[in-house]
């Protein structure tokens, strides 16, 4: 007969800064108590590392979820003194690198698998499959972490041929600009709006700029020509062949008519009278 396995369930959590302290469970979620264990941590404004205690404060987060049941975490955290007197910052929570920032309400391995999830589907797909799982977020919050997980990425170097297009955040309401390398296809930025305002913003910080490849917006084409007059601004192909479009169906018109009426021809007579014979 085989012996029953236990759970361990400290080897899913950062033992070395993290005491489990009980589990709880019911029908349809499983609570997790966990203390803090840490006697430093760095300040994320000076990196000045502080051993001096401000108080303590209970985190409740979502863990991913197991055996279809919502997972929390509750976890009393330490909140530190800064030992700095030039930094402006004063106390601060600790975070759990790795694994748990200072502020966010999910680990950093439930983060991660939206993320892959939202890629793959859609903000609201992922925000579904989530619920069925066991995982209560969003659509919007689906599309808040990808773009905060973006922000978080180190700005990768980019040549001087870059693409501009509008896209929705949410259809018929929220719009951005994204902002494309053109030699390697990669997103460099994501921009608010789309009427260009902090697209100028962003060329003052980069007018090394030469060529820029967009759609017909005249908001996208008035920032260049302001920023960065000497830029090249290229049509992409698919407005190119809509100017095209337009160019072709505007000579139509001119030169045909918008109705053509075609006359029918009498018949003949004698072609009436040998139909009436054969009848």
């Amino acid at each position: 007969m085989m012996k029953p396995v236990e759970l361990n369930l400290e080897t899913f959590y950062p033992m070395e800064s993290l005491q489990l302290i009980k589990v709880n469970e019911d029908e349809d979620t499983i609570v997790i108590h966990l203390k803090s264990i840490t006697s430093a941590c760095g300040c994320p404004q000076c990196q000045v590392t502080s051993t001096h205690y401000h108080g303590t404060h209970r985190r409740t987060v979502q863990d991913l979820p197991k055996l279809g049941k919502n997972v929390q975490l509750k976890i009393t955290t330490h909140e530190y003194e800064c030992l700095n007197s030039a930094c402006s910052v004063s106390t601060f929570s600790e975070n759990f690198v790795h694994f748990l920032d200072a502020r966010s309400r999910m680990t950093e391995r439930c983060q991660s698998f939206i993320c892959a999830l939202a890629l793959e589907t859609s903000a609201e797909g992922c925000a579904k499959i989530c619920h069925q799982m066991g995982l209560s977020i969003s659509g919007d919050s689906v599309i808040r972490l990808l773009l905060s997980k973006f922000n978080e990425q180190d700005k990768a170097f980019f040549g001087d041929t870059i693409g501009i297009d509008d896209f929705a955040f949410k259809k018929r309401c929220t719009y951005g600009t994204i902002l494309v390398d053109e030699a390697t296809h990669l997103p460099i930025e994501l921009l608010a709006g789309r009427d260009g305002s902090t697209l100028k913003d962003w060329l003052k910080q980069n007018p090394h700029i030469k060529t820029v490849t967009r759609d017909r917006a005249s908001a996208y084409a008035k920032v260049l020509s302001e920023e960065l007059p000497d830029v090249m601004q290229i049509a992409d192909r698919f407005h190119l062949h809509q100017n095209l479009l337009t160019a072709v169906k505007k000579a139509l018109n001119h030169s045909v008519p918008a109705s053509i009426k075609i006359l029918h021809d009498q018949p003949d007579a004698s072609l009436e009278s040998d139909l009436k014979k054969n009848d």
